[in-house]
């Protein structure tokens, strides 16, 4: 088996799977760098007496704007306190609470009704990420690959053989040694994260860069809901700390979103949304987006001093000392925030086994699109939906026959050579985020969409040009990969002719009575 990422979804499968088959988990950079390691807030548990799974199938489907499937809600919701507990048994050390179910300390974010998030102060990615990694490195049966880089499904295209097409392996890039080599497997499981790295601000760490999605899609697999990009109401507006969350948590616990002094420092989500500050991520976002492009900020501020202190050092150490070395005391001044691309809610469609439209291909985490995110994330669900798929899709693996083995050809580089300069790719990385950036962010309009679709096609000319010359580098792999999934976002938003969730069109402001799922269909496999 092969699994391409290191986080939880792609370490969730691999424990499930390691004691019964040998398992490679490919990592394009060191093996700590994943989106998990960042996640600040939690996961969530039905687990409270005050809590139901109707309670949390509502606000996941009220959160997702009526695009959320209502099947796979139910069907995470129901096994999310037995994922919480197992992530228990692996050691994850949760914030703990004596009276609070499991012995932990439960918080509550935006769109949530109660208390159900689990988390590890406010580094609780991290906390998970530590511990399954490190009993992935103790597993004899997972091998665990640094610096190495998927390129390309192996698919019976390449083995010629006359059949439904079906996965044989993945060609993959050992950045080291410079060598591209054909791994075989009886399944390969994407589990990649998102594509938030196509645009220039995001949350996300540099590995964001849609790997899986563009590989299955180039495969011929569907994808859906791309134009569902979720923007994080709060990173901190810095020119040192780019990309560090604020998470939802402190806005949870009860911090407020405010304008500056000089426009009376008052709250302002009471104009926007009567759950102020607990409103989904969607609204406060546009929310925030609104009051900056009225007032011509560069960020509002989040206000949590009258938290206390001690509060804020018990329950959020980890952006009270960040701040603090910014020379932002939180207990004392208000942060100062902007919206941020945060998560891509949609991606490879998959069932609830992580099976997608190619036989032998998996997919697990954010890379998917499974209908539980719908038009827009609930908080904390993400690291939800990678531990309870996680689990199915090993489960559903280990239940396949094995396949027919095919030899597999070797990667080809006898037509090409290495690249005289790097400032091809670099130049188009900047300008392919930029556009969009300014294009295709918070609010859209047609006529940016199409001009931003206008150059995504020159700059994928030029890429594509830069790759069938050249050998492959991990840049230039990764530009390759978002340009695909900046087509992917920028096609599907001009589909949906309406506003809804995480898409805001200025030409279609409304939202329409009903509204189903935009799902792409690849031409053919690339």
């Amino acid at each position: 088996m092969v699994i391409v990422g290191a986080g939880l979804a792609g370490l969730t499968v691999a424990l499930h799977l390691a004691d019964q088959v040998p398992v490679i988990v490919l990592a394009k950079r060191g093996l700590g760098e994943s989106a998990t390691a960042w996640a600040q807030g939690g996961i969530v548990g039905v687990l409270g007496s005050d809590d139901s799974i109707e309670s949390h199938v509502r606000d996941t489907q009220d959160a997702g704007a009526g695009l959320v499937d209502e099947t796979t809600a139910r069907f995470i919701a129901e096994r999310s306190a037995q994922a919480v507990e197992w992530l228990v048994r692996q050691g994850v050390p949760f914030t703990p609470d004596d009276s609070g179910p499991l012995g932990l300390h439960l918080t509550r974010e935006g769109g949530h009704a109660v208390r159900r998030i689990a988390h590890a102060a406010d580094a609780t990615g991290k906390a998970i990420h530590d511990q399954l990694l490190a009993a992935a490195h103790a597993h004899p049966n997972i091998e665990l690959r640094e610096r190495w880089m998927a390129l390309d499904l192996i698919t019976s295209r390449h083995v010629q053989r006359e059949e439904a097409s079906r996965c044989y392996g993945i060609y993959a890039l050992d950045i080291d040694a410079r060598r591209v080599e054909a791994l075989a497997a009886q399944a390969v499981v994407m589990a990649t994260g998102g594509a938030g790295k196509v645009y220039r601000y995001t949350t996300n760490p540099d590995t964001s860069t849609g790997d899986g999605i563009a590989m299955a899609w180039r495969a011929g697999c569907r994808v859906a809901n791309m134009e569902f990009i979720q923007f994080h109401p709060t990173c901190l507006y810095h020119p040192q700390e780019r990309s560090f969350l604020i998470t939802e948590a402190l806005r949870g616990e009860g911090g407020h979103l405010k304008l500056p002094e000089h426009l009376g420092g008052g709250r302002f989500m009471a104009d926007h949304d009567e759950r102020m500050e607990l409103a989904p991520r969607d609204i406060v976002a546009r929310a925030i987006d609104f009051e900056m492009k009225k007032h011509g900020l560069d960020h509002v501020w989040l206000d949590a001093t009258h938290l206390g202190e001690a509060f804020l050092k018990e329950h959020f150490p980890t952006i009270h000392a960040r701040c603090l070395l910014l020379g932002i005391d939180i207990a004392k001044q208000p942060i100062p925030v902007v919206p941020a691309v945060h998560f891509t809610c949609g991606g490879v469609v998959t069932d609830l086994q992580g099976c997608s439209d190619l036989p032998g291909l998996y997919a697990v985490g954010e890379t998917t699109y499974t209908g539980l995110h719908g038009a827009n994330r609930l908080a904390s669900n993400s690291l939800l939906e990678c531990v309870v798929l996680g689990q199915t899709c090993a489960d559903h693996i280990l239940r396949q026959p094995q396949p027919d083995r095919a030899p597999l050809p070797a990667w080809d580089e006898s037509q090409v050579e290495d690249a005289d300069e790097q400032v091809v790719i670099s130049h188009n990385w900047d300008e392919l985020r930029l556009l969009m950036w300014n294009y295709v962010g918070i609010v859209r309009t047609t006529k940016r969409l199409e001009r931003a679709l206008h150059r995504i096609d020159l700059l994928r000319g030029e890429i594509d040009d830069y790759y069938s010359n050249f050998r492959v580098t991990r840049d230039l792999l990764e530009l390759r990969n978002l340009v695909d999934c900046a087509e992917l976002i920028v096609r599907s938003a001009l589909l949906r002719h309406e506003s809804r969730g995480l898409h805001f069109s200025r030409d279609y402001p409304r939202t329409l009575p009903v509204s189903f799922p935009t799902v792409l269909i690849a031409d053919r496999p690339r």
